[in-house]
């Protein structure tokens, strides 16, 4: 515990919550020292506030599930126990937006898993291996805030997460046009099938907001760092269908793509294997230590068989081949709640410790 940095997590006790209390169980870097949630929640032993409605088949780590739930909204008081915040809460946006930046004015960190300040401008909107360069955006965004550590850096949302980084290593053929058509798992919505069983035998073709984000978001996170914030990039131009499919955990992507020049499929098959991110260079502890991997046999990747793939932070790509409209198609896949929502904002906490923007208070 003397090494290591005290951290709260907020919203603690949702989906979200509980898997950041699973994966920050036993953290070489991090000890979480306190648990918030809503009032109703307040005043209760963490396993007493999840009784019944715990998710995760492994069980809640021993030390978390004694602690005492604290009220979210009790600013001050959850943040003299920590170091930094994880972010998790179910809130309209605008709530989320106050209650990130009243903990950030503490001088206490926040890293976020939701929404609310994905399009602010001095927020970083951060896939580790992508776009760290973007850390340095910070500065600006404390000096806006009036502190010298407090700050918010956020995660972006798990639809992009399969296809920006089978994306990103093949943008030096400047990708100008892309289709994803993401097939996205129920855990997306906060259900289980016990929670949803409409879902079961159905395909739902809408998910509400998300098209929009799986087309912006990775234009901010293809932007560029300027004198007031990160400017979007303005290309290239995504299209995106988002679509609920009957599947517990596993967002899968079909991509279509064209470039301005284009590569052959050896280029891209070379330029996947190759790409290795800052969280590996660094060896962080969360961080996959092969980040994208493609399979070679065309029925794959499998949401079943693949979501799993280096613990869940890994990217499997596969069916490469070329297209009669698009250049290229292809198939990914990431984990919606490790990689794409928990464990990715683990990851940025790590990124943002080993950067030195994390510390003792």
């Amino acid at each position: 515990m003397d090494n290591k940095l005290k951290v709260g997590i907020i919203g603690a006790t949702g989906m979200v919550g509980q898997r950041f209390v699973s994966l920050l169980g036993n953290h070489p870097w991090f000890e979480v020292t306190c648990v918030a949630a809503s009032e109703r929640s307040a005043g209760k032993k963490y396993s007493e506030a999840v009784k019944g409605r715990w998710f995760l088949s492994t069980p809640i780590p021993s030390k978390i599930g004694e602690l005492t739930v604290e009220n979210a909204a009790e600013v001050e008081k959850v943040s003299n126990q920590v170091d930094f915040v994880f972010c998790a809460v179910d809130m309209d946006k605008e709530q989320v937006k106050k209650l990130e930046e009243a903990y950030a004015k503490t001088e206490t960190p926040v890293v976020s898993n939701n929404s609310a300040h994905r399009w602010t401008m001095d927020v970083p909107m951060l896939i580790p291996e992508v776009n760290y360069n973007h850390l340095k955006v910070i500065e600006i965004q404390k000096k806006r805030l009036g502190t010298k550590k407090g700050f918010i850096a956020v995660k972006p949302n798990c639809s992009i997460q399969s296809y920006v980084p089978a994306i990103h290593p093949l943008f030096e053929y400047n990708p100008i046009k892309i289709m994803a058509c993401t097939y996205q798992a129920i855990s997306g919505a906060g259900k289980t099938f016990e929670t949803w069983p409409e879902i079961i035998d159905n395909v739902i073709p809408f998910i509400k907001g998300e098209e929009e984000k799986s087309e912006k978001e990775p234009l901010k996170i293809w932007g560029s760092v300027a004198e007031n914030g990160i400017t979007t990039a303005e290309k290239p131009v995504i299209s995106a269908q988002c679509i609920r499919v009957p599947v517990s955990d596993g967002h899968l992507a079909a991509v279509s793509v064209i470039f301005e020049t284009k590569p052959s499929k050896s280029d891209i098959l070379r330029a996947w294997e190759e790409f290795e991110g800052k969280p590996q260079k660094l060896g962080l502890p969360n961080a996959p230590k092969k980040f994208i991997k493609y399979l070679e046999d065309e029925s794959r990747p499998q949401t079943h068989l693949d979501r799993d793939f280096e613990r869940g932070m890994g990217i499997t790509v596969g069916r490469l081949r070329e297209d009669p409209i698009f250049d290229y198609k292809f198939v990914c896949l990431s984990h919606n709640t490790l990689r794409g929502a928990a464990g990715g904002a683990v990851l940025i906490a790590e990124l943002l410790k080993a950067e030195g923007y994390l510390e003792r208070k």
